[in-house]
């Protein structure tokens, strides 16, 4: 993802539209992410319910997603004590 300063932002407005219509850019102040610019078009597409990308916590998240990521760690910590 391509990123911007909030001077740039003030400085070069077409370019960073320009980018922001191709895909999301990040507008960073003091060298900090803080804003993300994206066209409508993605952002409408973001917020369609059929939009496959979710955000969960580990109580909210279906059981399946649960499961295959507590057996994912446990295998990553095997994997990790093995190799020490």
């Amino acid at each position: 993802m391509r990123s911007f300063t909030t001077a740039d932002l003030n400085k070069q407005i077409g370019e960073v539209t320009d980018a922001a219509q191709r895909a999301p850019v990040v507008i960073t102040r003091r060298s900090k992410p803080r804003f993300v610019l994206m066209s409508l078009e993605h952002y409408e597409a973001l917020r369609r319910p059929e939009y496959p990308r979710r955000a969960f916590t580990i109580d909210t998240m279906p059981d399946e997603f649960r499961d295959g990521l507590l057996q994912a760690a446990e295998s990553y910590e095997r994997e990790r004590s093995d190799d020490d």
